[in-house]
């Protein structure tokens, strides 16, 4: 992951985009386990974080950010602007993480 930068903004100081790719994304979606879905039940009568919902999220996160530098990576670009992550409940027992932003080629300002 470390070839390809990856920014929210949608330029990146220093650098000059010198080719578009166009839209890049990297998706997965997971199942939650019957343990994760009873101790976030319980979470919800006493309060608190529920933590295996956070790791599913944060790994699920990580995943689709692999996904996404790979699909940067097959289209020629060292990084990806205006990323952004969307997160949905799919038939209540799966959670869908994507990452998205534009594929591009940049080029660091020589000052």
């Amino acid at each position: 992951m470390a070839d390809i930068l990856l920014s929210t903004m949608n330029d990146l100081p220093g650098y000059e985009v010198v080719e578009v790719h166009g839209e890049v994304f990297g998706i997965i979606v997971r199942a939650r386990n019957m343990f994760s879905n009873i101790g976030a039940s319980l979470r919800t009568v006493v309060g608190g974080e529920a933590k295996g919902y956070t790791t599913l999220l944060t790994d699920s996160r990580n995943q689709a950010l692999e996904r996404l530098t790979e699909a940067a990576r097959a289209k020629g670009a060292n990084a990806v602007l205006a990323m952004r992550f969307d997160c949905n409940e799919i038939a209540t027992q799966m959670s869908e993480v994507a990452a998205y932003g534009t594929a591009v080629t940049v080029r660091q300002i020589e000052r």
